[in-house]
């Protein structure tokens, strides 16, 4: 059984999402916030799977309670589901450590779907999320990762991937929503060569496609 906390600021939101989750025979929806600060003390007190989560709220907003969520180590996943359509809300989102990302005129039997594979550790972005990942909107620039000290990490215990200069080049690129052959352009060599480094990259950092690379570097300030 898959625990779910709905946090949203509208009653009838929130009503309306219990009644068809809890039609589910594999979810329970254990509790409902209606701002950002009960939502933080409601997954310490219950512990939930999976947060279904509003950017706009009042008290705490989505992305302040992302941001207190991982302060406390709380380990529930994050699966925003916001009506704002705002493409510079993603990135942030995201990089605050949203697990997923879909606005609220999401097909009903794709949200259940999508809180299934959020709990199953998987990252799921709505289609004009992932477009503003890999279109860079919203990225704010921050510093970049420090070098691998000799264990592998980066001094505060996080994992840095061994990616080559030239792979983080591509990474970058990626990022920002560039073609093979648009980045074959800017970095001035072949496309097949580009191919490969691309390939390379997804590897490296374990990820599927180009939207959970973008994901990556957003998350580790390439972006």
């Amino acid at each position: 059984m898959i625990r779910v906390l709905i946090a949203d600021d509208h009653p009838v939101v929130r009503q309306g999402l219990r009644t068809f989750l809890d039609l589910q025979d594999d979810l329970d929806v254990v509790g409902e916030a209606a701002d950002g600060a009960e939502a933080v003390a409601l997954v310490e007190l219950l512990s939930p799977d999976v947060l279904l989560l509003d950017l706009k709220m009042p008290v705490l907003d989505g992305l302040g309670t992302l941001v207190r969520l991982a302060e406390r180590g709380l380990s529930s996943r994050v699966l925003v589901l916001t009506s704002v359509s705002d493409r510079e809300d993603v990135a942030p989102a995201m990089r605050a450590g949203a697990s997923g990302f879909l606005y609220k005129d999401v097909d009903p039997a794709s949200l259940v779907q999508a809180i299934r594979a959020v709990h199953g550790g998987q990252v799921l972005l709505a289609p004009e999320a992932a477009e503003a990942m890999l279109s860079g909107s919203g990225c704010v620039p921050t510093p970049a990762p420090a070098p691998a000290t000799a264990d592998g990490t980066d001094g505060a215990g996080r994992y840095v991937v061994p990616l080559t200069d030239r792979e983080r080049e591509v990474l970058v690129q990626i990022a920002s929503g560039r073609s093979n052959r648009e980045i074959a352009r800017e970095l001035t060599v072949a496309e097949k060569t580009v191919k490969t480094h691309v390939s390379n990259v997804l590897m490296k950092l374990g990820v599927q496609d180009r939207t959970q690379a973008a994901l990556y570097a957003v998350r580790h300030g390439l972006a």
